[in-house]
């Protein structure tokens, strides 16, 4: 809750001139009653035209001012709301933008894209009912109080009508939230669940329509949001019930109050007295029917709250080091050595245990085992998107815990495993993180990477679009372009992790001689499946079970490591073995 005050403090000045517009509202409102009483007593009661003109104008500049001043709250409450819910959504992001693994395993993407908006909405919402009528009600409800005890005649027994009112409204509140409030915190959990599997659906489409499983999907979907449905619908049709449960008990109060009045009323003035003793009965009543259809958006809100708060302050495990001294802009030479490194998940079990190689500048190093023997973890720890356990990564013999995070990832020009592609152009992805990139360096990359065929080919070129995820074009060429993007940094040290198992044997041998080539300074790291890709490395390094078994030159790996082997006879011919 403290997270999410913080940016209410923001705005105060607008708050304040919200509660003085509200104040101003409150006092017109509370004035009319009074006002219609004398009316009713001096005007009406003697048939005095200029009493009743001079109060009636008086009326009709207090409902002008009450009106002016409520737009006026409405129009602040909804600016205020806005730019709150504008400053949660950018630092939510901002804060997810900087997870590492652990901290995105916490949390479902499914479940950050439902924080970072339904979450959000539901907090603006409540921010402005909160502004226009939260503030309002305790307002109206202690001046009316106040206000029909003066027009109350006199007559004890009204004053016990409407605290019975009250305290009926209370209790119908306590309980509505009561049997509500956990259904609220479910159904948050619920839209979690229906956009994930959404999202799951659509991100799967052509599998699914390979194995011929729509209607399992469609079922399956249909589930969780009939879940969905049902606890929206109980949740409102409980909520629903407040409002012509207290039109009742209004009711019954106005009725209560005339009975009671009947019997004192003697002249005109008893009957002014009870004109403005309903109407602030009436204020009061109502105001606590506006505080109940506040709780109508504070428990769901109160539970967004949580949800984003709990992603604003889980810390995050993957930063600068503090009181170190961290080079900026530097360019590094590109040797990078790993000293007996170890890492485990989420601090279980390790992944990769007792790690020790290097891979120096002007060589090609690679890492090849079979699948689940670590190798995408130990790459993934160079850029620091992991932190090792135990052990240090150094390059150039400096730690990279103690190098600045914004000037290591600027070094490095990472292939990911998985190739991700954004919406845009194939110039603006081949681009990415390049704020000065030409049309030559960018031409360059793709030449390197074997794709200007493709790239080339069509009649818009680098413009030609791209869909979100990179839908619209081939596995192949998908994988080229996530390569160019990385040659494109022109970094001293690039990681190629398994980044050419879609390409074919003639194109992967032409993008490697190319590498060779133009990166002959630079640092190379390459994850394989096929030893053909890796056999010509400076080193290999051969992984099992997260352990390094086997390290040096294709040939001598051959004679000395059964593992690479087994895996080289699995894909070349007795004639390529060369035994």
């Amino acid at each position: 809750m403290k997270t999410v005050l913080k940016y209410y403090r923001k705005y105060w000045y607008l708050i304040i001139i919200s509660l003085a517009f509200l104040a101003g509202e409150a006092i017109c409102e509370l004035q009319l009653p009074s006002y219609m009483s004398g009316l009713l007593e001096k005007g009406v009661g003697t048939s005095d035209m200029a009493v009743i003109w001079s109060y009636g104008w008086k009326m009709i500049l207090l409902s002008v001012t009450a009106c002016v001043c409520a737009v006026t709250v409405g129009f602040l409450s909804s600016i205020i709301g806005s730019k709150i819910s504008r400053d949660l959504r950018f630092d939510v992001f901002s804060q997810v933008m900087n997870f590492a693994g652990e901290e995105y395993n916490k949390f479902s993407v499914s479940s950050l894209i439902t924080r970072s908006t339904n979450d959000i909405t539901q907090i603006q919402m409540l921010t402005i009912i909160s502004l226009r009528l939260i503030m309002f009600a305790p307002i109206m409800g202690v001046g009316g109080s106040i206000m029909a005890v003066e027009y109350s005649g006199g007559i004890s027994s009204l004053a016990w009508v409407i605290a019975v009112a009250i305290l009926i409204i209370i209790v119908l509140i306590v309980i509505a939230l009561t049997i509500v409030q956990p259904k609220f915190a479910r159904m948050q959990k619920q839209i979690d669940r229906v956009n994930q599997i959404a999202g799951d659906e659509l991100n799967g489409m052509m599998v699914i329509r390979a194995f011929n499983t729509q209607k399992y999907e469609e079922e399956k979907f249909d589930k969780a949001n009939a879940e969905l449905t049902r606890t929206s619908l109980f949740t409102s049709r409980m909520m629903a019930l407040l409002m012509p449960l207290m039109t009742v008990v209004m009711n019954a109060i106005m009725l209560t109050i005339v009975w009671i009045f009947a019997g004192y009323v003697e002249d005109f003035s008893q009957i002014a007295n009870m004109v403005a003793f309903m109407q602030y009965a009436l204020q009061v009543i109502m105001s606590f029917m506006v505080i109940s259809m506040i709780f109508l958006v504070l428990p769901r809100a109160r539970v967004s709250i949580n949800r984003i708060s709990e992603v604003l302050n889980t810390p995050i495990s993957i930063k600068n080091a503090e009181g170190k001294e961290q080079p900026t802009g530097e360019r590094f030479k590109g040797d990078v050595k790993f000293e007996d490194v170890s890492y485990g998940y989420g601090g279980g079990a390790l992944a990769v245990e007792n790690i020790s190689f290097e891979a120096k500048s002007g060589q090609v190093t690679a890492l090849i085992g079979s699948t689940g023997s670590g190798k995408s973890t130990v790459v993934s720890l160079l850029p620091r998107l992991m932190d090792v356990t135990s052990g240090k990564i150094t390059i150039d013999g400096i730690d990279i815990r103690d190098i600045n995070i914004k000037d290591l990832r600027n070094n490095i020009g990472f292939v990911p495993q998985k190739n991700m592609l954004f919406s845009g152009d194939i110039a603006s992805n081949v681009g990415y993180g390049l704020e000065n990139a030409t049309a030559q360096d960018l031409q360059k990359a793709v030449d390197i990477a074997q794709a200007s065929e493709f790239v080339n080919s069509g009649e818009k070129g680098f413009e030609k679009e791209i869909a979100q995820g990179g839908s619209n074009v081939s596995g192949g060429q998908k994988q080229r372009l996530a390569i160019a993007r990385a040659i494109s940094k022109k970094a001293p040290i690039y990681v190629f992790d398994d980044s050419f198992s879609a390409l074919d044997f003639k194109t992967d041998a032409k993008l490697r001689q190319a590498l060779a080539e133009e990166m002959g300074d630079a640092c190379v790291i390459i994850v394989a499946q096929r030893v053909g890709t890796i056999k010509n490395a400076d080193r290999i390094i051969v992984l099992d079970d997260g352990k390094i078994v086997g390290e040096g030159k294709h040939k001598d790996l051959l004679k000395t490591c059964k593992t690479y082997l087994d895996i080289a006879k699995s894909q070349l011919s007795e004639e390529e073995l060369d035994l």
